[in-house]
């Protein structure tokens, strides 16, 4: 994520994969993919704590 204020910059779109993105608007985080014509929203949810791939959890 880019600082505060700023934009998270993908480098393809979701569901075409191309990589001429740009700004959608003034909203934070919103992309318009030039190949397919999708606007789409970019939101950091959080991270996961616990268990790592790979970790088996024992009972």
């Amino acid at each position: 994520m880019s600082e505060e204020g700023g934009r998270a910059v993908p480098y393809f779109c979701p569901f075409c994969g191309e990589e001429d993105l740009r700004p959608a608007g003034p909203e934070h985080a919103t992309w318009e993919c030039r190949g397919c014509t999708r606007v789409f929203a970019l939101r950091m949810v959080g991270q996961r704590v616990g268990q790592t791939v790979g970790q088996v959890e024992r009972s």
